[in-house]
Formats: structure tokens, C-alpha cells, sequence
């Protein structure tokens, strides 16, 4: 079957533009919003008959843009720039329209067939579209309000391409976040409009106020309910706010906007009104929620007969629009045909790219990151210098960050106090005047920002490795990190933001607390699609750094606070080549008689207690827990018959019980003793180190449990 494509035929004479912009292709506009309007019928009125519908043909998760349309499709006829980026939400599928959604995949998505935006993994009203030749869609999120920081990262992104990298084609493009008004409310909003203002980004805030998050209405969002209004103080940007459901009043305010930010004089802020002229959802009963006179006050503001209105007969005669619809309803009608003729997706490939892997044929190419070729030109070796000076794991961080960047001009490092002050643990000290304040930079303080304009960045093309000060604190940014984890899975391996996120946490040198200590790690072991490394010496730490900043996937990497505070872990600096892989665990210490996994600072406290024990102890050092060495860690419990694990994460639920259960599973009959867990006990870390010490394991303890298993 053809594929269908929601553009207008080529060639086709279009009507000159009215005077609100002679820019605008109001036919191609009117095209879009028709198209929208059609879907959004059949879809709403397959859910109204549910009964009746077969199964296959229905759309589990639906949202209207009816009402929304007009002003969009205006918004995405402004958006063509090809390193355009925007972030978008659900009901957002009129603008992906008006850049080039074939009407086959804005069905073919939502009733969960085979390709289109995830292959059936996601939500289809959840969208993306890989810029390989035009604006970028950036992946959409389910949750309200993540688009805006990486949208962010986006902007900041395209000032750093057009200014650092000198790369001029980058000159005029612009990053667009689209929200509705009880998306203001959140965290994401705010930390964008932060970034946005503060740096003066090429960014569009484009808010579409239907006056309800579902139920609830505008003022419970903001004070007054118009963001616009409230933001009149903000320095640096550029507010405009109109009706929505005037498209002449539309267009003139979004060029403006558009303007404004194509030629470089900051961001700006654009709050339109629209009327709902549907329920929130297809699940959703307004009626509950609203009077009949609300939802006829609204159907009365319906921006469609207003465009209609504006057009004919000024631009268009009767006939000419008739013939519009007339076009409308047959490639719809095809664009619908072929969607349904889309086969289910195949289960048996349910399981790829949750990694990046090896690519079959069919599979899309990945947008983000590096290229294959700039990863390749980076080179590396797993073979560490032996001759190198012995540093600290803080120094060998520090050095190892001053090498990519001088090796790669598209790494950029940042995070809250990172620049002027070189972090609070000083391990970025000095890199920002020796690499300058574009390249090593400070943030706010807003986790999200950090993460989410990271997310961004990478999703440009950039490597960017943001800085969490401490473990705990990246509980604000959690939402972003789970996103960036799915999102090549999610998108079908269409887009991936290979970020590094470089984390402290643990118990510092005699000293712990709540807020600061947390460790946690199995958090991010949980989180698919993330690698999480855990070095506890120097030279681990410079090749899985090294590895983490050339991989495609995202990474965790956690500095442990008492190795940045002491010399234990100390080592010689493998050298600036050096690359280590993920899973691949180190034998520390060899024996027969019981083995010892552990991994970060815990494994100094092994070694002490290992070294009491002579030959009878294996002992391995994970170095990462995402991926983890299974078949080390399988063939020394095989060979030794009794295993224990030692980790700092509280003991319910932690790592260490994960690799209790695979042994359990793939050892059990080599086992000649149970497997032991020795780990802080389900208590949050304590400050005084008479209580740090009584609930960190130590090498006393460490020993006497390896004792008691030998004895068993």
C-alpha cells in the first residue's frame, strides 16, 4: 500500500497569504488542522462505540487536540529550520502534522501497530521524529511537564553548536516547548524558564490555555490563571498572549515570538487561549466535572469555523474549500486504510534496545549522541600504562575530564558549583579557565534542569557529563532520569541521549548523614537502560569515566564521598587512552575456600579483612553494577562453593539480593553453605560516627562473617 503523507500534493497552486503574515501557507495550515479534526472523529467516535468497534481497531489512550489545532498548525508552519528542536506533549499531534506526520503513523501509533513512533511500545499519542532532515520532535514523556528541560538542553545546545563550535548552519534555529497551562505549575516549567532567561536561549515557551488540567482549573495552576500576566517582571523575556481561536491574532503574536527568537534576542513566552472541546481523554466523562453551558461556551469559540471565516472568500472561494475537504477526507480515509492494514509488532523483539546493539536490517538508525565515526576517531585501549603517577581518585576524576574535552570538542561538563568553585569535593577544579566557562560551566539549582538540559544536549549531538552533588539530591531529577533511561527502548532505537551523570554519595571520612551519605545504588541498577559504574580505585574510575563518556548508553557514575575525601583508592594513572568495559569484574585477591563480592569503598574494608584469611578467599571487585559480571561472579561460587556480599546499600531490596537470587538459581547445586548478605541494616545513615560505625560494615565484621561461613 502507498504511504501516505499529510503534506498537500506538490505542485498544486497555493492562494496568496493574508496580511497577518506573508509567510504563512494558510491552505497548507487549514490542510492540517482539517486532517487533525478527522482523526480526532474517528477516534473519539470509535471510543464512544466500543461495543461495536473490534478490539484492533481501537485507540486505548486518546486526547483531542480539537480546539488546540488552529494555533498549532500556525505554530509548526513557522518551525522550519532544520536544526528546529521541539518538545512536545499528548496533545500535540496537529504541529507534528504541519511537519511532516504522515496521517498512516498518527493512527498507525495510537492503535499500537507495528513502526511508526515505537514500534508498539509506547503510547501513540506520545510522539517523536528524528531530524534527519528537518526539525527534530524530541521523544515525548507520559508525565506532565518533562518536556521543557531538555527542550532547554535543546537551545543551549544550538548556542553552543552556532558559538563554540563555530558551525554557522546553526545560525537562526530555535528550540519550542509546547505545554498546556497546568503544565506552568510544574518543576520542569520552571527550571527551563530558569535556564532559558538566565543564559537568554533561543527558546519559545508556546502555552496553550484550555482553562483545565483535566478538572482542575487555570487558577489552581497559577495565581490569576495567566502565566503570561505573572511572568510581566521576568527579565529576558519576550511575552506576547492572545486568543488562540483568532487565527489572524494567532499568527501575527507567534511570529512574533518566532522572531524574536530566530534572531538571537532571547526567549520568549507565548500564552494562547483555546477552548476543550472534548473531554481530557477518551476515558474521561467531563460531564462530572463541567456544566452544559461551560462546554457550549466553549463549543462557541471552536478556532475551525473562525479559520474557515478568514479564508473564504478572501484566499479561498466556496468551491476551493470544498475541494479541500474533499482532499482532506480521501487521504485520510487511504492514511486510515493503510494504518489498520499495519501488522501488530513482532513480540520476539520486545527485549532489543533496552542498550544500544548491534543493528539488523530494518532496525532505524539512532538520533543522538556521536556518531559512529566520531566515536571511532576517539580511539582507545583496555590496556592500562603501568608507569603513570599515583593520584587519588578525585585527581584521577579530574584529569581524566581535561582529557576529553581536549579530545573531543562536543564534551561539555556542568552541574551546580562545577565551574568557578570546581565542585564542592574540587574535583573539577580548574578545568573551567583552563577549557573556558562554554565547555565547563555552572547551573541553577534545580536537579531537573541539570538532567533534563543534559538530555537535550545529548539529543544535539553533544556529550554531555552533568554533575549530581550528592546521590541524594538527584531525587528532584528522578523523572528525568528514568525518561532518559527507556528512551531508546521506547522510541524503537530511534533516539538516544547517552549522557553521563557523575553522582558522590556514601559515607564520607568519618562522617555520614541522611542527605549526603545515601548510597542507594540499586535504585539505578532498576532504572533500564542505565549503566552504573561504582570504581573504587583511581584507575577504574579514569577507564570507566573514559568508557562511559564514548558509550551510547546513559551512565551513572558514582563517586564514592570517602574516596574523594582520602587516599584510599588511590593508583596510577592508567593514561589518557585507557577505556575499561562495563561487567567486567576484577579478582582482587584469589582463593578457594569462599568467595567475597563487593564493590566501591566497601572493597578497601574486604581487602583488610581478606588478607587475614591467606589463600582462602576470592575475592571481586564488581566495579559495575549495570551491567554486572555474572559469569565471574557464577564461575568463583562454583568453584568455592560459599559466597558472601558485602555492600553499603541498606540490606532489603539492595543489589547484594539480586545476585543472591541468580546464585541461588544457576549455583545452588555447588553450594556448600547458605549465601550471606553483609550490608548496612534498613536503617537511613546516621552522623555521629560512634553510630556511622556501629551500622557500616567493617573489616572486623567483614572477617568474622567470612569465619563463620568457612566454619559452616
Amino acid at each position: 500500500m502507498p504511504h501516505i503523507d499529510s503534506a498537500p500534493p506538490k505542485g498544486r497552486k497555493q492562494p496568496a497569504a493574508t496580511s497577518a503574515d506573508a509567510r504563512l501557507d494558510w491552505r497548507r495550515i487549514a490542510y492540517h488542522v482539517l486532517v487533525s479534526r478527522a482523526l480526532d472523529d474517528l477516534e473519539e467516535a470509535t471510543n464512544r462505540n466500543r461495543t461495536t468497534v473490534p478490539k484492533e481497531h481501537l485507540v486505548l489512550y486518546q486526547f483531542s487536540a480539537r480546539g488546540h489545532d488552529v494555533a498549532q498548525a500556525i505554530l509548526g508552519s513557522m518551525i522550519d529550520h532544520v536544526h528546529d528542536g521541539v518538545g512536545a506533549y499528548y496533545r500535540s499531534r496537529p504541529l507534528l502534522l504541519s511537519l511532516g506526520l504522515s496521517i498512516e503513523d498518527a493512527l498507525g501509533s495510537p492503535l499500537g501497530r507495528a513502526g511508526g513512533f515505537s514500534d508498539g511500545r509506547d503510547i501513540g499519542v506520545v510522539c517523536n521524529m528524528p531530524g534527519w532532515a528537518g526539525a527534530t520532535v524530541l521523544p515525548m514523556s507520559g508525565d506532565v511537564g518533562s518536556q521543557y528541560t531538555p527542550t532547554a538542553g535543546w537551545a543551549q545546545a544550538i548556542t553552543y553548536r552556532r558559538s563554540t563550535l563555530d558551525e554557522k548552519e546553526w545560525d537562526g534555529a530555535i528550540a519550542v516547548a509546547l505545554g498546556g497551562e497546568a503544565s506552568v505549575a510544574t518543576n520542569g516549567f520552571w527550571s527551563a524558564l530558569t535556564i532559558a532567561t538566565t543564559l537568554k536561549l533561543p527558546m519559545l515557551f508556546y502555552i496553550e490555555d484550555n482553562g483545565l488540567g483535566i478538572s482542575v482549573k487555570g487558577e489552581m495552576q497559577t495565581p490569576g490563571g495567566n502565566i503570561a500576566k505573572n511572568l510581566a517582571s521576568f527579565s529576558n523575556l519576550f511575552l506576547r498572549d492572545g486568543d488562540g481561536c483568532d487565527p489572524a491574532q494567532s499568527a501575527m503574536l507567534i511570529a512574533e515570538c518566532v522572531d524574536h527568537v530566530r534572531r538571537g534576542a532571547g526567549p520568549a513566552l507565548i500564552h494562547l487561549t483555546v477552548p476543550r472541546l472534548s473531554s481530557h481523554s477518551g476515558p474521561d466523562n467531563q460531564k462530572g466535572y463541567r456544566t452544559e453551558a461551560d462546554i457550549a461556551a466553549d463549543s462557541a469559540r471552536d478556532p475551525l469555523p473562525k479559520l474557515r471565516a478568514l479564508l473564504v472568500p478572501a484566499i479561498m472561494s466556496e468551491n476551493d474549500w470544498a475541494d479541500l475537504e474533499a482532499e482532506v477526507f480521501r487521504d485520510v480515509e487511504a492514511g486510515v486504510t493503510v494504518a489498520r492494514g499495519r501488522p501488530s509488532p513482532d513480540a520476539a523483539g520486545v527485549k532489543r534496545f533496552i542498550y544500544a546493539e548491534e543493528l539488523h536490517e530494518g532496525d532505524a538508525r539512532t538520533f543522538g549522541g556521536l556518531s559512529t565515526e566520531e566515536r571511532e576517531a576517539l580511539g582507545g585501549s583496555d590496556e592500562a600504562a603501568s608507569d603513570g603517577d599515583v593520584m587519588r581518585l578525585a585527581e584521577a576524576v579530574r584529569r581524566t575530564l581535561a582529557s576529553e574535552l581536549k579530545a573531543n570538542p562536543k564534551l561539555v561538563v556542568f552541574g551546580e558549583d562545577v565551574g568557578r568553585k570546581g565542585g564542592v569535593h574540587l574535583v573539577t577544579e580548574g578545568l573551567q579557565k583552563k577549557f573556558g566557562a562554554e565547555r565547563v560551566f555552572d547551573t541553577s539549582l534545580s536537579e531537573e534542569g541539570i538532567v533534563g538540559r543534559a538530555v537535550g544536549m545529548a539529543l544535539n549531538g553533544l556529550v554531555p557529563v552533568a554533575e549530581i552533588q550528592f546521590r541524594k539530591y538527584a531525587d528532584p531529577a528522578h523523572e528525568q532520569l528514568n525518561n532518559t533511561g527507556t528512551m531508546r527502548w521506547r522510541t524503537a532505537n530511534q533516539f538516544a541521549a547517552p549522557i553521563v551523570v557523575r553522582m558522590p554519595g556514601g559515607f564520607g571520612k568519618d562522617v555520614g548523614d541522611p542527605w549526603h551519605s545515601l548510597s542507594a545504588e540499586v535504585t539505578w541498577a532498576h532504572a533500564l537502560g542505565w549503566q552504573v559504574a561504582m570504581p573504587s580505585n583511581a584507575a577504574d574510575a579514569v577507564g570507566l569515566l573514559r568508557a562511559a563518556m564514548r558509550s551510547q548508553n546513559p551512565t551513572i557514575f558514582f563517586e564514592h564521598r570517602s574516596l574523594l575525601m582520602t587516599s584510599e583508592g588511590s593508583a596510577r594513572y592508567p593514561g589518557d587512552d585507557y577505556v575499561l568495559p562495563f561487567g567486567r569484574a576484577n579478582t582482587l585477591r584469589e582463593g578457594d575456600g569462599i568467595t567475597v563480592v563487593t564493590w566501591g569503598a566497601m572493597v578497601h574494608r574486604c581487602i583488610d579483612a581478606v588478607d587475614r584469611f591467606g589463600g582462602d578467599v576470592n575475592l571481586l571487585d564488581l566495579r559495575t553494577i549495570a551491567p554486572w559480571d555474572r559469569d565471574a561472579v557464577l564461575d568463583s561460587v562454583r568453584r568455592t562453593g560459599r559466597c558472601l556480599i558485602v555492600h553499603e546499600d541498606t540490606q532489603t531490596a539492595g543489589f547484594g539480593a539480586e545476585i543472591a537470587a541468580v546464585l541461588a538459581r544457576e549455583a545452588f547445586w555447588f553450594l556448600d553453605a547458605p549465601i550471606e548478605r553483609l550490608t548496612v541494616e534498613d536503617v537511613p545513615m546516621p552522623y555521629h560516627p560512634v553510630l556511622l560505625d556501629a551500622v557500616l560494615p567493617d573489616a572486623d565484621r567483614i572477617a568474622a562473617r567470612i569465619q563463620a561461613i568457612l566454619d559452616t
